[in-house]
């Protein structure tokens, strides 16, 4: 069977801007030098992509985990062409067949099952796309966004005025174009795309699987530095439609910090988030099969196993009475004479629960 067509546009774009980057940059580097202004140009320029894609494109378009005022779409629409990722439209529209069949090589466009390369960029240098590529009918809620449409059927447009206009106007306005061409045009789009395939690739070969197996997506905080905190994947790949990436606050995630304040700023609303319940059950349930995993050829391991089901069982239930209690404590009236009674078991539970799930983290810890 025949490989599909190569892509010679997408080839060109990929090889050329690396060799430039590659060479060019480094020897203007040492013949001429890059001083403060272009550093922080090329590093604005890579937020501002970066974050077009992470806050925009992915958590705000592809998964719907918040809403967003018209200036910052449109801020999101412009910073997601310069970061020549193609339209809105059609990055959801992938990135949506992949979360519903990722894994699955007929179908998910970037499957990590098929390799590091075709996950990071092969997948896009030949013309593997099915022939219902271009039908969108997994986007029909963004048609109806017309800052969507308008980068949409203006994308070619956009994208060759912003990747071009851009620097050349902080060149002008610096005194150095070639400097300018050179690092927020050239090496800011190479790092801009890496980091980005950096997620289809590395993301699901690279790190921990907290909080299910069921995919090959990875937890790894390393990559969450170099992404605006999309590497904590594996939770993204079972609670998509939380607005973060990173649930703790140690958790380097800027993409969440944008959007909250961005909310703050009366910019952004309705910002989903994963009941906690759900993610504490979640991650009991991946540290207990891979405790058994681990045990399983101990000479006592039946009788383990048997006791970290037990406390497991157990934590799952204290889980479901203190989220049970928290609901109805919401619910209840300020003067609700029941009120005080709900609020003083909802301590104790809180307690409780904080206490077992040290002990059961303690507990998986030790058999690991």
């Amino acid at each position: 069977m025949s490989k599909p067509r190569l892509l010679w546009i997408n080839i060109s774009i990929f090889v050329i801007t690396f060799l430039v980057a590659l060479v060019f940059v480094p020897y203007r580097a040492v013949t001429h030098g890059f001083d403060s202004f272009e550093i922080v140009s090329l590093i604005l320029c890579i937020g501002f992509c970066g974050m077009s894609i992470t806050a925009g494109y992915h958590r705000l378009w592809s998964h719907r985990t918040y809403k967003a005022h018209a200036f910052i779409r449109f801020f999101y629409a412009i910073g997601g062409a310069f970061a020549l990722q193609n339209s809105i439209l059609h990055w959801s529209s992938d990135h949506r067949v992949h979360h519903k069949h990722v894994d699955n090589n007929d179908i998910d466009p970037y499957s990590a099952k098929r390799g590091f390369w075709f996950s990071h960029i092969g997948w896009m240098l030949r013309d593997y796309k099915p022939k219902t590529y271009n039908d969108y009918s997994n986007v029909r809620d963004l048609q109806k966004d017309k800052i969507v449409m308008w980068q949409h059927n203006n994308y070619l447009l956009l994208a060759i005025a912003t990747n071009f206009g851009i620097p050349l106007i902080l060149g002008l306005i610096h005194g150095d174009i070639i400097s300018s061409l050179l690092l927020a045009g050239v090496l800011r789009l190479v790092i801009s795309h890496h980091v980005t395939f950096f997620i289809n690739s590395l993301a699901h070969i690279w790190g921990k699987q907290t909080y299910t197996d069921k995919n090959t997506a990875r937890d790894n905080g390393i990559l969450a530095f170099l992404t605006f905190g999309e590497g904590y994947h594996n939770f993204h790949h079972i609670f998509e439609n939380d607005y973060r990436n990173g649930i703790q606050w140690w958790h380097f995630d800027p993409t969440k910090w944008f959007i909250r304040l961005a909310s703050y700023l009366k910019l952004a609303s309705d910002l989903k988030v994963t009941p906690e319940d759900k993610i504490i059950k979640a991650k009991a349930m991946m540290q207990l099969k891979q405790s058994r995993e681990k045990l399983a050829l101990k000479h006592n391991a039946e009788l383990i196993i048997e006791q970290l089901q037990r406390e497991y069982e157990a934590l799952v239930q204290q889980v479901s009475n203190y989220y049970e209690v928290k609901k109805q404590l919401i619910n209840a009236c300020e003067s609700s004479p029941e009120r005080l009674n709900l609020s003083n078991q909802y301590q104790q539970l809180k307690r409780n629960l904080r206490a077992s799930i040290k002990q059961w983290n303690s507990l998986v810890t030790s058999y690991a």
